[in-house]
């Protein structure tokens, strides 16, 4: 029997760039809304990598913003530099792109899910989801979570946006190691229990780059990439980017 019972309209699992616009869509519309993560401290982290846009994403992120997303203006205020790419090739190829300050983005971003009504933000680890068998005519349905210490999480709707923390692993070289990010850890949980409702699971590979220390690098061989002059913002809200743009560069490997 659990310890504790808590009763939502909709539960929303990961705090990731899904989660967090996910659960403010459903706490703007009036559901009360829990958003659970393992770490509060890692709401919007951005771990592969620190920008918004980019090729086949920018437009989704407008997208995003036209339906009354968060996305487009925490990257407006937070970002260092503004590109467009593809400039070279036709209109259609266009593809705009901020680079993002991570710290500031994940801090902001953190601000706005505690700030938001009927929105509740709770560090927990979910153990499973509770199912409601199928009786009659009528089919079975998913009323909520269980937790780590034996509580449970109950809604109307549950939305998974579990990102990579599901029976992940970590390679590093030819070192495997379970995680969903370096330093933190995975959960099965959910994996089990999608895979008795009959779902095929698979994994999802992402790739994170090697991270430099600026200090250590001769940028007189690399090629500047400037900002845009005047850059064009992601929110249809921001009226213009008024921080100063940090420049980039561009290296390339060999054979």
């Amino acid at each position: 029997m659990s310890r504790s019972i808590y009763d939502y309209d909709v539960l929303v699992i990961g705090a990731g760039h899904a989660g967090i616009e996910a659960a403010l869509a459903a706490a703007r519309m009036g559901a009360e809304t829990a958003l659970l993560t393992m770490n509060c401290d890692t709401v919007g982290q951005m771990s592969c990598n620190p920008a918004i846009g980019g090729v086949a994403k920018g437009q989704i992120v407008r997208e995003i913003d036209a339906l009354g997303g968060e996305m487009g203006r925490c990257i407006d205020e937070t970002a260092l530099q503004f590109r467009m790419l593809n400039r070279g090739k036709g209109p259609a190829m266009y593809s705009p792109r901020a680079q993002a300050d991570k710290k500031a983005y994940q801090f902001r971003m953190k601000r706005v899910v505690e700030e938001t009504p009927n929105l509740s933000l709770r560090q927990e680890m979910v153990e499973g989801l509770i199912v409601e068998p199928a009786e009659g005519d009528r089919p079975g349905r998913i009323t909520g979570v269980r937790v780590r210490g034996e509580a449970t999480y109950r809604a109307r709707a549950v939305i998974l946006t579990t990102g990579t923390f599901l029976q992940s692993i970590m390679h590093t070289g030819e070192v495997q190691t379970a995680g969903g990010r370096a330093g933190e850890g995975t959960t099965a949980g959910i994996s089990c229990s999608l895979a008795d409702l009959g779902f095929e699971l698979a994994r999802f590979k992402t790739g994170t780059p090697a991270r430099l220390n600026g200090r250590t690098i001769d940028f007189s061989a690399l090629q500047e990439q400037p900002g845009e002059p005047e850059p064009t913002p992601f929110s249809f809200l921001t009226e213009r980017i008024t921080p100063p743009q940090l420049r980039c560069w561009l290296t390339e490997t060999n054979d």
